[in-house]
């Protein structure tokens, strides 16, 4: 019963993952970009990021054709993911503090599992630690497929034949309201930053990383 629950969490995870990849990937066709949503304003002085851009392009002109190298729809792209990685770490401490894992606490049978269920030291990982893992690999499959992969409707991360890579926007890029390239490309940014934060600051205290994000949200997270 206790596996049983623990498939149907992670189940409901993966269709939230590819809920969240659909909605932040939408497919727009360069005939109807400008219809679809106000055009970024590009920022000329875009500095580091547009050096790189232009080096990367004239030393590997077939790659860049193809969208790999830095860009900024891998930025975009980047950000989406740590919008969703968000997302989820949220769903998971919400899960632990209000017991949605079943048999958090129990440890996996050696003989069941094998030495999948070993990690690290002597003893086998927890039931809670093992959910959460296998969790966390259906969220990266479903956002490496939404990627490289994705739907007629979706966004794709690499170049289709003839598109132009959007320009750097910069530094600061201009900052709009509503649901616009830039804004999606500033809380990006912030979804990044944020993860580096959370994880060096964990690292550099030793603070478990959810008692971290539970802390930033003032206790919102995991209940005392």
């Amino acid at each position: 019963m206790a596996l049983l629950k623990g498939q149907f969490f992670v189940l409901a995870l993966s269709l939230c993952a590819l809920g969240a990849n659909a909605f932040v990937g939408p497919h727009v066709s360069p005939k109807t970009r400008s219809m679809a949503m106000k055009p970024l304003q590009v920022n000329k002085n875009s500095g580091v990021f547009d050096s790189a851009m232009s080096k990367f392009k004239a030393d590997y002109p077939e790659f860049s054709a193809a969208g790999w190298g830095p860009s900024a729809k891998a930025e975009r792209w980047n950000g989406r993911h740590a919008m969703f990685g968000w997302f989820f770490i949220i769903c998971t401490g919400y899960a632990q503090a209000h017991g949605l894992i079943p048999e958090a606490d129990k440890l996996l049978d050696l003989k069941e599992w094998g030495t999948l269920a070993v990690i690290s030291g002597q003893t086998t990982i927890s039931n809670e630690r093992a959910i959460v893992l296998i969790a966390n690999v259906h969220a990266f499959m479903v956002g490496i497929l939404a990627a490289f992969a994705p739907l007629s409707y979706m966004d794709k991360l690499l170049l289709e034949d003839g598109e132009e890579d959007e320009a750097p926007a910069g530094v600061f890029p201009p900052f709009d309201t509503g649901i616009t390239p830039a804004a999606e490309l500033w809380n990006g940014r912030m979804a990044m930053m944020g993860i580096v934060t959370a994880t060096s600051y964990s690292l550099i205290t030793g603070t478990p990383f959810m008692q971290t994000v539970n802390l930033w949200l003032g206790g919102l997270l995991i209940p005392n």
